[in-house]
Order: C-alpha cells, then sequence, then structure tokens
C-alpha cells in the first residue's frame, strides 16, 4: 500500500498536469463540502505521516508485545479473501467544480466476483453513498464510522500532502471495516462500489429510493420516536446504557489527548530555544564552553525525540480514540432504529387490539413488523458481540503501541543524559589526575 506517497496530479478533461504549491486561483467552487472530510476537526491536530520511533531493545517486554501483536495480525491475514487498499489521490480542477478522487484497488479470492482484481477512482460522495446503502439495507447492524466532512470556506488546505494523507487513510480504514464485516462484505453495493467504472456507479446510485420514499421513512421513524418504545428487552437497555458511557470516557478520553498535545507542542516550542541558548553561552564562559556545548547537544537531540514523540500521539493514538467517538454516535444510531422498528411493532400490535383498522390486513402487517423486529434484534445482538471484540482489539493495540513508543522515548532521553553524565564524570576524573601531579 502507497499510504505515504501523494501523486501530486491534477486531471482536467482529457489531460494531466501538475498541482502547482498554490492553487487557489483555479478552484472555482467546492465539491458541496463532499471532499472536506477529516477524522478531528480542530485544525492544530492535522494527521502527518513520518518516520516513527526505531523499536525499543529487544530485551524490553514492550518489543515482546509487539512481536506477539505482529504474529496475530499475520494469522488474521490467513483467512481473508478481500483485500481492499485506498491510495493514489488525485485533484481534479473543472470549470464548474473541485475535487478529489482516490484509487481503490481489490484483489479477492470470491468466486462471485468476476475478476481477481479491480481498480476504481471515487470520491468521498461515492464513500458516504455506500455507507448509507449498507445503513439502509442493515438498519440494526454497526457501519464502521467515516470521516467527517470539515467545511473551509476559501481555503486551500484540503489539497496538501497532510491532509489528503489523513483522508486517505481514514477512507483506508473504512473499506477495510466493511471488507472485514461477515455480512457487509457480500452485499451488492460493496461489489459495485469496488467495481463498477464511473458511469455505472452513478447509474446504480440513482436506482435508490427516492425522495418521497425516503421521506416517508424519515415520517415514521419520528413517529415511533416521538411514541417511544414500551417494553424494550433489558439486554437493548443494558446497550444503550453502554453506549451512553462509552460515548461519554472516550469522548473525554480524546479531548484530554488533543489537549495533551497541544500542550507536548508548546513544552516543544520551549524545548527548541534552549540548545542555542546553552551554546550562546559557552561563547563567553571559556572553562565550561565544552560542558555547555555538550549539553546543548542533549538539549537538541532530546527535543527531536520529544518532537516524534508528540507526532507519534498526532498520528496513531488521536486517530483511533476519535474514531470511536464516532463510532460511540453510530452505536446510539443503531439503537435508535432498533427502538423504531420496536415502536412501529407496538403501534401495529396496538391498532389491531383496539380494531382501529381492517383486522385481517392489519393481523398480516402485524406479522411483518414482529418478524422484521426479531430479525433486527438477532442481528443487532450478534453484531455487538463482533463490535465489542474489534473494539476492544483495536483499543488493545493502540494502548500497547503508545505505552512501547514511551518507554522506547524516554529511554532514548534517559540514555543521552547519562552519557553526558559519564562524560563529564571522566573529565573531572581526568582533571583531578592531573592536578595531584
Amino acid at each position: 500500500m502507497s499510504g505515504s506517497v501523494v501523486d501530486h496530479t491534477v486531471s482536467s478533461g482529457n489531460s494531466s498536469v501538475a498541482i502547482p504549491t498554490d492553487i487557489s486561483g483555479q478552484i472555482l467552487d467546492l465539491d458541496e463540502d463532499d471532499d472536506l472530510e477529516v477524522f478531528s476537526k480542530d485544525t492544530s491536530t492535522t494527521l502527518t505521516d513520518g518516520s516513527s520511533f526505531n523499536a525499543s531493545m529487544q530485551t524490553s517486554p514492550a518489543s515482546m508485545i509487539n512481536q506477539y501483536k505482529l504474529e496475530e495480525e499475520e494469522e488474521d491475514a490467513d483467512t481473508k479473501d478481500i483485500f481492499v487498499t485506498v491510495d493514489n489521490p488525485e485533484s481534479h480542477v473543472t470549470a464548474i467544480e473541485t475535487y478529489i478522487t482516490y484509487r481503490v484497488e481489490t484483489k479477492t479470492t470470491r468466486s462471485e466476483f468476476d475478476s481477481s482484481e479491480f481498480e476504481v477512482r471515487r470520491r468521498y460522495q461515492d464513500f458516504l453513498w455506500l455507507k448509507g446503502r449498507l445503513e439502509e439495507a442493515h438498519p440494526t447492524l454497526i457501519v464502521h464510522p467515516l470521516p467527517e466532512k470539515f467545511v473551509m470556506k476559501g481555503m486551500v488546505e484540503r489539497f496538501n500532502e497532510d491532509f489528503i494523507e489523513t483522508r486517505r487513510r481514514a477512507l483506508h480504514k473504512f473499506l477495510n471495516k466493511i471488507a472485514q464485516h461477515p455480512i457487509f462484505s457480500s452485499s451488492e453495493d460493496f461489489k459495485i462500489f469496488l467495481t463498477a467504472g464511473t458511469g455505472e456507479l452513478t447509474s446504480h446510485k440513482k436506482q435508490g429510493p427516492g425522495f418521497l420514499s425516503r421521506m416517508g421513512e424519515t415520517v415514521k421513524a419520528v413517529a415511533a420516536a416521538v411514541r417511544g418504545v414500551r417494553n424494550r428487552p433489558q439486554e437493548f437497555t443494558d446497550m444503550q446504557e453502554y453506549a451512553e458511557a462509552f460515548s461519554q470516557k472516550i469522548s473525554s478520553l480524546d479531548k484530554i489527548t488533543q489537549r495533551i498535545i497541544r500542550e507536548q507542542k508548546e513544552y516543544l516550542e520551549e524545548l527548541k530555544e534552549c540548545g542555542p541558548t546553552y551554546t550562546l553561552w559557552s561563547q563567553s564562559e571559556e572553562e565550561l564552553a565544552e560542558p555547555l556545548k555538550n549539553v546543548a547537544g542533549c538539549e537538541d537531540r532530546c527535543y527531536k525525540e520529544t518532537e516524534e514523540q508528540v507526532k507519534h500521539l498526532n498520528d496513531h493514538l488521536i486517530p483511533v480514540l476519535h474514531e470511536y467517538v464516532l463510532c460511540a454516535d453510530t452505536l446510539k444510531a443503531v439503537l435508535r432504529r432498533r427502538d423504531n422498528i420496536q415502536a412501529d411493532f407496538e403501534g401495529k400490535a396496538e391498532a389491531l387490539a383496539t380494531k382501529k383498522a381492517d383486522r385481517d390486513a392489519m393481523s398480516d402487517e402485524l406479522d411483518k413488523a414482529e418478524y422484521r423486529l426479531e430479525g433486527a434484534n438477532n442481528a443487532l445482538k450478534s453484531d455487538w458481540i463482533r463490535w465489542q471484540k474489534v473494539m476492544r482489539s483495536d483499543l488493545r493495540s493502540a494502548f500497547i503501541d503508545t505505552a512501547e513508543r514511551n518507554v522506547s522515548y524516554y529511554e532514548k532521553c534517559l540514555a543521552v543524559w547519562e552519557s553526558f553524565l559519564q562524560s563529564q564524570r571522566t573529565d573531572a576524573e581526568g582533571n583531578g589526575k592531573v592536578d595531584s601531579s
């Protein structure tokens, strides 16, 4: 996967040209704000893709954990039969809009596909369509969230490499979560998304429910929400309480971590000035010149290590935390849809009991509503267990990786200052021998 490579090309008509550093003069319109999505609405936490810390010493317990983690990933890879990669973003500038597309490459061994490899280009609104179709077809299954839209009218920062890479990684993860889902991965809409040409996809998108049909479903959902459910099974009440508690905790952790990163960035600015200050001081202190220069070197090396540490938190921990902030919202939406289905069933049962409608016709509708409710409940219970397993694996992996990086960071900074201490002790011992002679 070419995650760190951005193809700086612009397709306009049938030609492609390099994207200039500043293209503000070429932008005529935004793509209905659909291409301004990121995981975080805080521009100060824009993600970048760069080098990470080297692995800590082989004797470190964290390295052993990381080795076990890699072995687990290899085992999971053996069971997969569909691999999706999102890469090679391109910015397209036309007379009426500017938008970004991503290459979506698929490799699969599944028999329902006409070929084993596919390559298409998709824009954000196509991903949004896929998510909507999956939620429509499976209202009580948990669809992994897409990155949020982030609207910046009149700004072009979305075209820099960091911003584009942030979105690419988010969309890549979204598709791979769908590919790993036992039901979503077999969806006809998912298959079309991965394989259809642009024109074919556009035609397929128009085949969805019309506006009036969607409005009718919305009205029913609102009515059911207002009516509420009377006899929600306890297990779904427990799920709702869990989702609320999870949302509160993960949101707090996300905000605290972002605040810590902002504070560490401020600390970095202060630390950056230490080295030059010691160097200037060494120029006026002849006898202390060497120790001062060594301290300046230590400060500079610690600054670089701290910069990498902050970058790691920003690139690897923050995205996972915010991703599950969005997941918490998804959980609550799924539970609301389940309640709407139950409320619809209860409303039909009440109408039948009070003879407000033709009994035969209402009886058939009640049977269908009961069947739908039972299917929705079973689907949610099964997917809830699957989601919790994936969530715990993702968060555990992020926490272990953060712990390992922290250990590596402090070990490196400690080694820097221990080296300085050793050099000063050696000099002191040498000076002592010279004085005694």
